[in-house]
């Protein structure tokens, strides 16, 4: 039986692409285990059928976590055997491409963003140079790469030399299968569930509600602008017309989905991170039938070619996302004929169908004998 060792920096709680490949890989017959990191507000693990692990860390964030988890990561794997590593993004790949100069076993690197270009990054030179070093190092040694689009496989293939391979972030097929939706009328319910960070038009959506009157708006989640989120909609008097909902487990989401009107995906195109994304939230909506508000960045738009599910934005402005919402309310046939191809899409765009192929990739290959 091959064994495989996953590892990200995420809580695994919340970290649902982990979580799916993770099954995958176990439903295949794998000896799987899934490697995070403890926070202060971490949930007890639930069960699964692959096992899991959290390493406690004393740093929280910054250069000092940062180091101190690489070390602690690469002594864990040092001390463990196991045919497959898979490393979830940039800040888990260093541990596998030293070990595997060291011994032999075969490792994936996955891009779950584009990494060097994320907005934390964007006015700290040193640090983006630093990790850009470290893509560039180690990235062309792995056995395997993927990411969760084709947009951003194009450019990581260019950038790197490797040809990526497409992995998305789609969901479990919801069943049963909603209803399309009919028209809007009375209050809406307008969804955003996600990290509240920067960089994805939060502020520019609470703006948008001291307009938009005729909507509630759901925030689902946390982040680093949770208390100035708060603040804001407080100062902007929008009252119990923006509910924060807080953490919620990826199993609760689908019901929260099921119950909005308009789901919500705004981001900066400052950031070529989130320029180039395919987020998990685009993906809930479709599953849900859910009509939902995109930016016409180049993963969307894709989508929308093929399926025309969304409603593309071709700015992130206030005034923009109020239109954009008040066209779904007065054009009933275009937001009953949003959800029928959201759904008519989700046939096909969720993980059952995504992961044959990425498990196919695995089953062509021996296991590592040492």
């Amino acid at each position: 039986m091959p064994r495989i060792i996953l590892t990200a920096t995420s809580d695994l709680s919340y970290d649902r692409r982990m979580q799916r490949i993770a099954g995958a890989f176990a439903e295949a017959g794998w000896e799987v285990l899934l490697l995070g990191r403890r926070l202060p507000s971490s949930e007890p693990l639930g069960q699964r059928p692959f096992a899991q692990k959290r390493l406690n860390c004393f740093f929280r964030k910054g250069k000092l976590f940062y180091l101190e988890f690489q070390t602690r990561l690469f002594l864990f794997l040092l001390f463990n055997r196991f045919d497959w590593g898979w490393a979830a993004d940039l800040d888990t790949i260093l541990p596998h491409w030293l070990l595997g100069k060291l011994r032999k076993y075969s490792w994936v690197y996955d891009a779950h963003e584009y990494f060097t270009e994320v907005p934390e990054l964007q006015n700290r030179i040193l640090s983006k140079r630093i990790w850009s070093w470290i893509a560039r190092c180690c990235i062309p040694a792995a056995d395997e790469v993927f990411t969760v689009g084709q947009a951003l496989a194009g450019i990581l293939s260019e950038r790197y030399g490797r040809p990526f391979r497409v992995l998305r972030n789609v969901p479990e097929r919801l069943l049963p299968v909603p209803e399309p939706r009919c028209s809007l009328s009375g209050r809406v319910i307008l969804l955003y569930q996600g990290a509240l960070n920067a960089g994805r038009g939060l502020p520019i959506l609470l703006e948008a509600m001291t307009d938009l009157h005729e909507a509630e708006l759901w925030l689902v989640g946390e982040g680093d602008l949770s208390s100035a989120l708060r603040q804001m909609s407080e100062d902007l008097g929008l009252g119990d017309r923006v509910k924060f909902w807080g953490y919620v487990m990826p199993s609760d989401l689908p019901g929260l989905s099921l119950k909005a009107d308009i789901g919500l995906d705004l981001l900066d195109a400052s950031s070529l991170n989130y320029f180039y994304s395919l987020s998990n939230k685009s993906m809930d909506y479709l599953q849900a039938g859910l009509p939902s508000l995109e930016m016409d960045f180049p993963e969307y738009r894709l989508l929308h070619q093929e399926w025309g599910v969304y409603y593309l934005l071709s700015e992130l402005k206030p005034a923009t996302v109020v239109a954009a919402v008040r066209k779904l309310l007065a054009d009933g046939a275009l937001y009953e004929r949003l959800s029928k191809q959201a759904l008519r899409a989700a046939e096909k765009l969720h993980w059952e169908a995504e992961k044959a192929g990425f498990l196919s990739i695995f089953a062509e290959r021996p296991e590592n004998k040492y």
